[in-house]
């Protein structure tokens, strides 16, 4: 250090231009000048003007360093000459400043020495796992997230469309792997792929009231079940499309705390009419009004899915098409409204012949509703949650409606003409941080979608227990007290499962 100071004198002290009486500055001055008390804002200088070129860099010695002395009269006389008494006097007093911050600086390395060797150390740590991730990373643009879930469970007194036998307990899986690409860090290319082994009854299809959220009929072969873009479009929209996308992963939000991860019904505020899950080709954005954090916000939703262009096998069939009304198209408005700790929205979906319904607790024949209908949606859903943990649950609301039309008549259906109203409702409690930080429990009774005549009320208790940040196990108990899915006739069914979900 007191080598730089060294040459900084040497470089200051070579002769500026001229002799004290050019500059009108005699050898009594100089007392004055080395003695004058520092200023501490460069606007004490009456010549200094916020124009000057070198303003900013005189502000900065005066306001920061306080090194900088004017003349007695107030000047500072920028556009002189400077002699070698004057640099001398400015020298000396820069010199003296940046001595005084060293020794405290240097004070303070001593105090804290320790603490700084501990951050240092880190920091090493830190460089050496940033190192090995980019050199073991499959993409600077790619992030894997990996979710697994192993699911015993099973249902009493149910009649399936192959056998009149109880369900008995099995022992499967869901496995999902996500690719998110992200080109410009604001954008999302997503590619997902699933692999499962449920069968249809009872828990792995959407036509069946105890479909689970964390199960797809599936024979363990891996397919790609999500392929879009998403992009924003200024700073309140945001653009998406693909050839396999979801409706309601289109929306700004689904209006619900509750989230037991259990049956599908529950998960989607009971309105299953409206939030049916429909996935395939499809496109949609998302407006959400700019507020201040912490404020309520306005969203407005509105997108469109052709389910698998209208395949029953699952494919998109170019003999249909996408576009087409037996291409099975739903269309999917939402208008919400979100706060801090709550939120509600009205929906409203159109569906086309072959549009299905979701979790419907109706069986084959006349009272499917799975297929050959045009149906029309509408619910109202909302939820509240207490800031904080404590006695007081999230409470999680909702309803819809869905007039459905049959070309097939039935008089089961209501009026003979093949037409009917179809309803469903959920209410949800959920607490957070039971027994231990992290754990949740919860309990939510309602009515999945039913034709009228036809009801079932169903109950689901859960408790999730986080072994992990990447582990969890939620056992569940789950009753309807009239069943009408495929064979089962107004029968009481019991249904349970443990499941245990891995995070990567």
């Amino acid at each position: 250090m007191k080598i730089i100071q060294a040459a900084v004198a040497v470089s200051m002290l070579t002769p500026a231009a001229t002799f004290a009486s050019e500059s009108g500055l005699n050898f009594s001055d100089i007392d004055r000048y080395t003695s004058q008390e520092q200023v501490t804002s460069v606007s004490q200088f009456s010549d200094v003007k916020s124009t000057d070129w070198a303003y900013q860099a005189l502000s900065n010695l005066v306001e920061r360093y306080g090194c900088v002395a004017g003349y007695p009269n107030g000047t500072y006389q920028g556009g002189k000459s400077m002699t070698r008494f004057e640099a001398a006097a400015l020298l000396n007093a820069c010199l003296d400043r940046v001595t005084e911050t060293t020794d405290e600086l240097q004070r303070l390395l001593n105090e804290f020495q320790q603490e700084l060797a501990v951050i240092r150390g880190r920091v090493d740590g830190l460089e050496k796992k940033v190192g090995t991730l980019e050199a073991t990373q499959f993409s600077t643009t790619t992030k894997l997230r990996g979710e697994s879930n192993f699911i015993i469970g099973g249902v009493n007194n149910w009649a399936s469309t192959t056998s009149s036998q109880a369900q008995s307990t099995t022992f499967n899986y869901d496995l999902r792997l996500s690719f998110d690409t992200s080109f410009n860090g604001k954008d999302l290319l997503r590619t997902r792929l699933r692999s499962g082994n449920f069968s249809a009854d009872p828990f792995g299809s959407s036509g069946n009231a105890f479909k689970l959220d964390k199960a797809e009929e599936g024979d363990g072969t891996v397919s790609i079940d999500r392929l879009f873009y998403s992009f924003p479009i200024g700073e309140e929209v945001k653009f998406t499309a693909g050839p396999l996308v979801r409706n309601t992963e289109m929306l700004s939000f689904v209006p619900s705390a509750y989230k037991s991860n259990v049956l599908d019904f529950f998960q989607l505020a009971g309105a299953t009419g409206t939030y049916n899950k429909a996935t395939g080709a499809g496109a949609g954005f998302s407006w959400k009004q700019k507020a201040k954090k912490g404020n309520p916000f306005a969203t407005f939703d509105l997108n469109w899915v052709s389910q698998a262009g209208g395949a029953g096998d699952g494919f998109a069939d170019s003999s249909i098409g996408a576009f087409t009304e037996q291409g099975a198209q739903n269309i999917l408005a939402q208008l919400g409204v979100k706060g801090q700790n709550w939120g509600t929205a009205l929906a409203y979906r159109y569906g086309s012949w072959n549009a299905r319904l979701r979790d419907p607790n109706t069986g084959s024949g006349p009272r499917t509703l799975n297929q050959g209908q045009g149906s029309n949606s509408v619910s109202l859903s909302g939820y509240w949650e207490p800031l904080q943990s404590g006695w007081m649950p999230s409470i999680s609301a909702g309803f819809s409606y869905t007039n459905y039309s049959n070309p097939v008549q039935s008089t089961t259906l209501g009026n003979g003409e093949g037409n009917g109203n179809i309803w469903s409702w959920m209410t949800g409690l959920q607490w957070n941080d039971v027994f231990m930080k992290g754990n949740t429990a919860g309990f939510a009774l309602g009515m999945p979608l039913y034709v009228e005549g036809a009801s079932g009320m169903m109950y689901e208790v859960f408790y999730k227990y986080k072994v992990s940040d990447n582990i969890s196990v939620t056992p569940s108990l789950f009753w309807i007290s009239n069943s009408y899915n495929d064979r089962n006739n107004g029968s009481s069914s019991l249904g349970g499962v443990i499941q245990t979900r891995f995070t990567f």
